[in-house]
């Protein structure tokens, strides 16, 4: 696969970058699909205005700075319109601040930010990129022309080009340079594959292209795991589908009728070009039969590039799947669409997040920086603020989940998977999350963070769940020691009732074998909350993936760690006569820092 788009293959000898300024000579022609995708992009995310009328913004048009009242008791939106960073820090906001003001139809503004920021990074690709834009926006192509090559020079991945959002990358598809990267890209996908809801007989695959198209993913079975052995062509699976505008050129496919514990390799074709590598993957073990395998999770992933590399490390373990826990891409802005799909297109086109998730499943929920802005709540009704529904869209269009919540009726981004023996359920804890006093405000009375129809969903799985562990997945911290003061009402802390309900309900029904998974704190803990007349729950938490920000070690949990960026990395063996579980704590520099292992004798229900 060719390096312009950052392959999780290697490259071929053949092929070469292409030289993008051979062609830098002013716009050169004309995009005609610009107006449709707009046309298309405009009437799927206004379509929630016909359902609340006068509820609030429409996500993804210019909306006025400052703060706004409660709607329905929903938290009230506090996006950023501008900010003096000075430190690294603060690096994941900087490209945002100049969105956010192209957004608002502040040219003006969002040039003055970017050469503000560029003194302190002058060959940051990001930044030169969206200066381009700007520029371009005021007529100046020559400047323009060259900020790009030195954009792509600093290494900008040339997919960038292509993808906006279109307040970015619209300015900018009449010039030449940007059609070299896009013939140089066609027939290969813009971003992914990226791989998501592996089970023992299926796997899904996510991409997006540079216009709406017809994709076809090939998989063929290895002849042997154990080697880098030729596939059988005939036992080929063989799935199609579009990408499209309404979804954001993007779409997910499903291979199904696939063998347990199978290593595939596949092919992807894009509209009626050559077949290209996607990747490689192994479907998990027998459903409800024991194994061993092991998975890496956190969260915590303010995109920087220097620490992008996690993504590599963790790569290095060969997890059987990666669980991503909530503040995945920091967008921090529910009402602008823009904003939101900005930064996931920089993450979705770092060759590290590529190269990881090619070859390895990805599970994923949200938590406040994903949904809202920080410890957000979204209140107990499902269409206002309007904002919820089409967060919940942009979401949905950037991953492959097993599941969103309820679907369409009951939006949300809870769902359940297993892997062999061991059973997940994956929590959603924003969206009909209300107010428990965090900033200060009268808190309701027993506020709710799952809301009633997710409580009674984890409590049928929890039933119907004969797992040999039940692992209960929360973007936010279970023990009320993890985070202190008035900012702890964000965690279980402040939702104490429903938390102890929970509980008990497990102790009811004697529910054994039961892990809590969490992340919101940047550092990695473990955590043993003790319950009376029951087994002590065990938490393993970790939220510091590429963060730059820490939050201090805490002494009360049996271990807790934030000198590097780390993640968990978590260990099944359901095989031996007393299954165990052992999380380990990973640094970005593949140092294991702390262990805990625990047998599921010890997670045994007391009669």
């Amino acid at each position: 696969m060719s390096t312009i788009i950052q392959s999780a293959q290697p490259p071929r000898p053949s092929e070469s970058r292409p030289d993008f300024r051979a062609a830098s000579k002013g716009p050169q022609r004309l995009n005609c699909d610009r107006f449709s995708r707009f046309l298309t992009t405009a009437i799927v995310w206004l379509w929630p205005l016909a359902i609340a009328i006068g509820q609030g913004p429409v996500s993804g048009t210019a909306l006025a700075a400052g703060p706004k009242p409660e709607v329905n008791g929903a938290s009230s939106p506090k996006p950023y319109t501008d900010a003096r960073p000075t430190r690294s820090t603060d690096y994941k906001r900087w490209g945002q601040y100049a969105v956010k003001r192209l957004t608002l139809g502040d040219r003006d503004g969002a040039e003055e930010t970017l050469r503000r920021l560029l003194r302190l990074a002058p060959d940051d690709p990001d930044l030169l990129l969206l200066l381009a834009s700007t520029v371009a926006t005021a007529g100046e192509a020559a400047e323009a022309e060259r900020l790009l090559t030195a954009a792509l020079d600093a290494g900008l991945p040339p997919e960038r080009l292509l993808v906006g959002p279109d307040v970015v990358t619209g300015p900018l598809q009449d010039f030449a340079t940007v059609a070299t990267v896009r013939d140089s890209l066609r027939g290969r996908p813009l971003h992914g594959p990226l791989l998501g809801d592996i089970t023992d007989r299926s796997a899904k695959v996510w991409l997006r292209t540079a216009e709406p198209a017809a994709v076809t993913l090939i998989a063929r079975p290895l002849a042997d795991d154990r080697t880098d052995a030729a596939t059988d062509p005939e036992r080929e699976f063989r799935v199609s589908g579009r990408t499209t505008a309404w979804d954001d050129r993007t779409v997910v496919l499903q291979w199904q009728e696939l063998q347990p514990a199978t290593r595939y390799r596949y092919q992807i074709i894009i509209d009626d070009g050559d077949p290209i590598a996607g990747g490689e993957f192994r479907t998990f073990a027998t459903a409800g039969q024991p194994a061993q395998f092991s998975l890496a999770f956190g969260g915590g992933a303010g995109y920087h590039p220097p620490q992008e590399r996690v993504w590599d490390t963790i790569g290095r373990f060969e997890p059987d799947a990666v669980l991503l826990l909530g503040d995945n891409i920091y967008s921090d802005d529910p009402e602008t669409t823009e904003v939101q799909r900005y930064s996931y297109y920089r993450r979705q086109s770092r060759p590290e997040f590529r190269r990881l998730f090619a070859n390895i499943p990805v599970f994923s929920i949200w938590d406040d920086h994903d949904f809202g802005t920080d410890d957000s709540w979204g209140g107990a009704a499902i269409e206002t603020p309007v904002w919820k529904r089409t967060v919940w869209n942009t979401f949905r269009q950037n991953w492959a989940n097993p599941g969103y919540g309820g679907g369409h009726r009951l939006p949300g981004v809870w769902y359940d998977f297993s892997i062999a023996d061991v059973d997940f359920f994956m929590l959603d804890g924003r969206y009909y999350r209300t107010d428990a006093g965090r900033f200060g405000g009268q808190p309701q009375q027993s506020p709710t963070m799952l809301g009633p129809e997710q409580n009674a969903r984890l409590r049928e799985w929890l039933l119907a769940s004969d797992a040999t562990f039940r692992v209960i997945v929360s973007p936010v911290p279970w023990d009320f020691r993890a985070k202190s003061g008035t900012s702890g009402l964000d965690t279980w802390r402040g939702y104490a009732d429903e938390r102890e309900s929970l509980f008990a309900f497990l102790s009811q029904h004697q529910i054994g074998g039961v892990v809590l998974m969490s992340a919101d704190r940047h550092r990695s803990d473990a955590w043993k909350i003790e319950r009376e007349d029951d087994y002590p729950l065990y938490e393993f938490n970790s939220s510091r993936l590429t963060n730059d920000h820490v939050h201090p070690t805490m002494d009360e949990a049996i271990f807790s760690y934030n000198e590097k960026q780390s993640f968990g990395h978590v260990m099944f063996d359901t095989t031996s006569a007393d299954p165990s579980v052992t999380y380990q704590v990973i640094s970005i520099d593949g140092e294991t820092v702390h262990s805990l292992k625990l047998l599921r004798s010890q997670l045994e229900p007391q009669q």
